[in-house]
């Protein structure tokens, strides 16, 4: 533990390893590009054409006794595997690469009461293609229109340094759960987009506590020569510490909640935005700081050089 002349406690210089911090990252954005490229995203019928079909079967099944009764009734469509969730695992979903009409769907559920019950029921959630194509077109136009609305206001608000250093942090925070998604096979629904956009709302308040401080240090403190401003930067990272932390502490336990105790519905919602509450405060701090920390030293150097 270290204290500058300003009594301010330093127990790590971020500053001076923001290079490492930078390596870290950019290793996790290639192996999630890669997984992402080469694997693809496990999209649901939000994005992606075809019936998502949910059964209340209300007491303990085998799910390959499903799947010949899907079988039979919808011959020749190609459906995923039988997943039962929800308490005791009475409940299954599975999804149809395309449409099912309502009364085969219904041819479904007769066989499966016919089965297990009358208390047998389902509930059915279809997409054709062209509905498809447009939520993903305005999935897309959504983030981007918030990134870069974001991106406006900090440049507006701050400098347009900090400005692109938002930027960059907030592209990290998307891909990241992105790449999660995809490396662990998780489906991509509406809810996911839904997650996305709460992430950069969260992130993005981090991000100007942490630029609000530097910009009232810079009127205090020293910052002409390079080491005076990666000291400057290091005494405003420590100073929103403790506040950056216990906030994504509070969200984040609550977001765990929702993933372990609540219902499947909104599962990949929690897991999207206990990745994101997880990357958004850590490139405040490590990543989007130390890109104007850089940027910064840039400009010095060059007006340096041109007197």
């Amino acid at each position: 533990m270290s204290y500058d002349k300003d009594h301010t406690v330093i127990r790590f210089d971020i500053v001076k390893n923001r290079r490492k911090f930078f390596i870290a990252s950019s290793v996790i954005i290639i192996i999630g590009l890669l997984f992402t490229l080469f694997q693809g995203l496990h999209l649901g019928v939000d994005f992606k054409a075809g019936t998502r079909l949910d059964l209340y079967i209300g007491k303990q099944f085998n799910p390959t006794d499903i799947e010949a009764v899907i079988k039979k009734e919808v011959p020749n469509v190609n459906f995923s595997a039988v997943t039962p969730y929800g308490e005791n695992h009475g409940q299954a979903y599975t999804r149809f690469d395309q449409t099912i009409s309502s009364d085969t769907l219904m041819k479904v559920e007769m066989a499966l009461k016919a089965k297990y019950g009358e208390q047998v029921s389902k509930q059915v959630s279809s997409v054709d293609p062209s509905i498809a194509q447009e939520m993903v077109k305005k999935a897309g136009i959504a983030v981007a229109i918030a990134a870069v609305g974001i991106a406006i206001y900090i440049a507006i608000r701050f400098q347009w340094l900090f400005g692109i250093a938002c930027v960059v942090g907030l592209a990290h925070d998307v891909f990241i759960p992105i790449a999660l998604f995809s490396i662990l096979g998780l489906e991509v629904d509406i809810t996911f987009i839904a997650a996305l956009l709460t992430i950069l709302g969260y992130s993005i308040n981090d991000k100007i506590v942490i630029f609000d401080r530097i910009r009232e240090n810079l009127r205090t403190m020293k910052s002409k020569t390079i080491p005076e401003l990666e000291h400057l930067v290091n005494v405003s990272l420590w100073q929103t510490m403790r506040r950056s932390v216990y906030t994504v502490a509070t969200v984040f336990f609550t977001a765990l909640a929702l993933a372990v105790l609540g219902s499947e519905s909104i599962q990949n919602f929690s897991l999207a935005l206990l990745f994101g509450l997880v990357s958004g405060t850590y490139s405040s701090i490590f990543i989007a700081a130390q890109v104007w920390v850089n940027l910064k030293e840039r400009n010095m150097k060059k007006k340096k050089e041109g007197m």
